[in-house]
């Protein structure tokens, strides 16, 4: 995309950086209020077979009940990152991998693509949509 006035290749810097530190809390799983900082106050998230998760206060439960389970992990890689010709909207496309335990208690992996969307706020870029779904090609992208 053309950009005019806007150091678009900066951006992309700047969001894949932020994005690979997003995505290493995530991994890390332990800080929370990290995890979330990277989404905006207005976020929505929205997960494969669920409904939409609007608000930091949803996201947060969202984001602790995940942490808390047992055998949880989630990580992802950011393969692409397009941004707008005013500079102040991004989005991101890539692989995720999650891990939890089923119905049943046994732990599974599974394999996705996801998109983010990010918003140049006053206090910085902040990812604003979340949204993923099952792509068993990804795995792939982790080896698998």
């Amino acid at each position: 995309m053309t950009t005019i006035g806007v150091d678009a290749a900066g951006v992309r810097e700047e969001i894949l950086r932020l994005d690979k530190d997003w995505a290493a809390a995530a991994t890390a799983g332990r800080n929370v209020d990290l995890i979330l900082s990277f989404w905006s106050d207005d976020a929505s998230v929205l997960p494969p077979g669920a409904p939409p998760i609007v608000g930091k206060a949803a996201i947060r439960e969202f984001v602790t009940g995940a942490l808390n389970t047992p055998g949880f992990s989630v990580t992802w890689k950011t393969t692409e990152v397009t941004v707008s010709a005013s500079g102040d909207l991004a989005y991101c496309v890539g692989p995720n991998r999650f891990t939890s335990p089923g119905p049943d208690g046994t732990v599974s992996t599974a394999y996705g693509k996801a998109v983010t969307v990010w918003r140049k706020d006053p206090d910085g870029w902040k990812c604003v949509v979340d949204i993923w779904n099952d792509d068993p090609s990804a795995a792939a992208a982790f080896g698998g």
